[in-house]
């Protein structure tokens, strides 16, 4: 296991929950980009294909969750995706 891959998961997956509450809370997308999140999406699924091929241990369980919430911020996107933006007085 490499602790800083470890570490860039988990910096990563506190992200990704932040994210789904901050738009679950205010509805709405603005700023957010659904290619970037697929983009992101690819490349955890290419690692969590790299950790079952090459190289299994417990670094899988994150990658599974920081996708779990990825997924999740996407869906409130998709859910989202045509409300305004909130207007700031």
């Amino acid at each position: 296991m490499s602790v800083f891959e470890a570490g860039m998961m988990v910096c990563f997956g506190i992200s990704w929950p932040v994210a789904a509450y901050k738009t679950y809370k205010c509805k709405c997308v603005q700023g957010k980009s659904i290619y970037f999140s697929l983009l992101i999406l690819l490349g955890y699924i290419c690692g969590i294909i790299h950790k079952l091929l090459y190289s299994r241990d417990i670094v899988i369980l994150l990658y599974l969750l920081n996708t779990a919430f990825l997924l999740l911020d996407m869906f409130l996107w998709y859910r989202y995706r045509n409300n305004p933006a909130p207007v700031k007085n």
